[in-house]
């Protein structure tokens, strides 16, 4: 089976935070900084699968800083793992300070995205081979999400949870 890496689908957008796009307090609404990571991780998926992709879930979202008008905004997203059909995108938001140029990571998302063919049909997707230390752990860890994702929603057995049952023994 074929295969790439996340930097052959690693996806950079870069914005500035605009007035129109703030809450009252002149902050990134949550929706827009949302709709900016799916695009990211929507494209870094078409990337990798190379086929038309649609977001299955998000998974996670950490709002762990505002992010006030006039930043500079960049969403960093690349592909963790990569199942049957269906691949994870791991998303870190960075905003750079006006002054000093320093990028601090301010949030963090997970998606999955769901490729398929010209008749909305879910389709194979690429194996992802990790690289980098940090991409070998989220590769790891994305199955330990899958699996407890599909315990919660009662499509498989405890004991089908492989990995998760790996953590308690």
């Amino acid at each position: 089976m074929e295969f790439r890496t996340p930097k052959e689908n690693r996806t950079v957008m870069t914005d500035l935070v605009l007035p129109s796009e703030t809450n009252p307090l002149n902050n990134l609404f949550g929706g827009e900084l949302l709709a900016r990571m799916d695009r990211a991780a929507s494209i870094a998926a078409r990337r990798h699968s190379r086929r038309i992709v649609v977001t299955a879930s998000v998974n996670h979202v950490a709002f762990n800083r505002s992010v006030p008008v006039g930043s500079v905004v960049t969403v960093e997203a690349a592909v963790s793992r990569a199942f049957k059909t269906s691949m994870e995108i791991f998303i870190d938001v960075w905003i750079e300070d006006r002054f000093s140029g320093e990028k601090t990571r301010a949030n963090e998302a997970i998606y999955t995205f769901v490729a398929v063919d010209d008749t909305g049909k879910p389709t194979e997707v690429p194996e992802l081979r990790p690289e980098t230390e940090l991409e070998k752990q989220r590769y790891a860890a994305a199955l330990r999400r899958k699996q407890l994702s599909l315990l919660l929603a009662g499509k498989i057995k405890p004991n089908q949870a492989t990995e998760l049952k790996a953590l308690f023994e």
